[in-house]
């Protein structure tokens, strides 16, 4: 990168550290071409040119065009996601990494993500250990790897080995897709119970990953039966949940304004008649239903649901099913029950659980 000349392969030799210490030329053949192939699978374009005059000696440069960072351009919601994303990664394991990649997004003027974009939607997920890095790293290279895992059912620990697939997140948790090889058959291992340290093992490319379906391999999970949920939202809100809604028929519209006027109605009062309110929430008069968009939404997970729904607060009433509606509740619920110390912060979450 520090020069615009390619560089003949002796003059490789001599200028970066530790060729020097090959201790034949064959040593350093073999070095020279193991680091360009890396280079070359981490996305960095080393190019083989002629070096022109009277002789026939290659030359080697980067590709600085192929290799520069275009300019960064991204809306807020394209940041929100990648901010997002960014939440998963919260231990020790890539904290680091991630903060500083941020940051530099930041700095190259991405700007600042959209909160409403991100409501309701920050990930929840247990650390994902030192298991994580060896079999990132397996999977890269395609190897085999060896550990103990304690068995969900007997408690028992077993050594395993594995052709490791993929690695996924579900319901809180870290799940490892593989290849059995004891058990000659596919497997999904929880990560969590994993108790030994991660051996790699045999060479690289010793298998190959066959195409398959992460959510019917993981038995579903929060992927099962596609159902239906209702709900108001006040309008200009709860944009990420919109993306995947649609309004409710102009038929069915009154209904749901009626259930929509009863429970405002009911929660107005509660909030009224709450003895413990002493913050600006109490008493406050509730919006008609005409001030709100009654919409459709899609989900699999109810528990997913519900905390997205929790997650928009006074912006989003859950109206049917009543499954949601109660689990809406209770997240709400506890979330009013955290720190005794704040009491208009539990006081305002108690009239919005009032209010549905």
């Amino acid at each position: 990168m520090n020069t615009n000349a390619a560089m003949t392969k002796q003059q490789v030799r001599t200028a970066v550290a530790g060729y020097s210490d090959a201790p034949s030329d064959e040593a350093f053949e073999r070095m020279f071409e193991r680091d360009k192939d890396m280079l070359r699978a981490l996305g960095i374009p080393v190019v083989t040119v002629g070096t022109g005059g009277h002789t026939d000696e290659l030359g080697y440069r980067i590709d600085q065009d192929a290799y520069a960072l275009p300019s960064i351009d991204l809306t807020p919601a394209e940041l929100g996601v990648l901010s997002l994303a960014a939440q998963f990664w919260q231990d020790k394991t890539l904290q680091t990494d991630i903060t500083r990649a941020m940051v530099k997004l930041r700095a190259a003027g991405a700007g600042d993500p959209s909160a409403d974009a991100l409501a309701g939607l920050a990930p929840s997920v247990r650390a994902v250990g030192d298991a994580y890095g060896p079999l990132m790293e397996a999977i890269e290279a395609r190897r085999v790897v060896t550990f103990s895992y304690r068995a969900a059912y007997n408690g028992a620990v077993l050594v395993r080995h594995v052709e490791p697939w993929r690695i996924a997140a579900r319901d809180g948790g870290w799940y490892l897709m593989c290849f059995d090889r004891d058990r000659q058959a596919p497997r999904v291992f929880r990560m969590s119970r994993i108790e030994s340290r991660v051996r790699v093992i045999g060479p690289a490319n010793a298998y190959e990953v066959p195409d398959f379906d992460t959510d019917a391999m993981l038995g579903g999970g929060p992927h099962g039966e596609m159902r239906q949920a209702v709900v108001a939202v006040r309008p200009e809100r709860a944009s990420a949940l919109r993306a995947r809604a649609k309004a409710v028929p102009d038929g069915e519209r009154s209904a749901y304004d009626a259930r929509l006027a009863r429970t405002t109605r009911s929660g107005a009062g509660a909030a009224a008649g709450d003895s413990a309110g002493t913050g600006a929430g109490a008493g406050e008069s509730v919006s008609e239903p005409a001030g709100w968009d009654i919409l459709q939404v899609p989900y699999r997970s109810l528990t997913g649901m519900a905390s997205e729904a929790a997650g928009y607060g006074a912006a989003l009433v859950v109206l049917e099913p009543e499954s949601v509606r109660e689990e809406t509740v209770r997240r709400l619920t506890a979330a009013a029950a955290l720190g005794s110390s704040h009491t208009d912060v539990r006081h305002d979450v108690r009239v919005e659980v009032s209010r549905g």
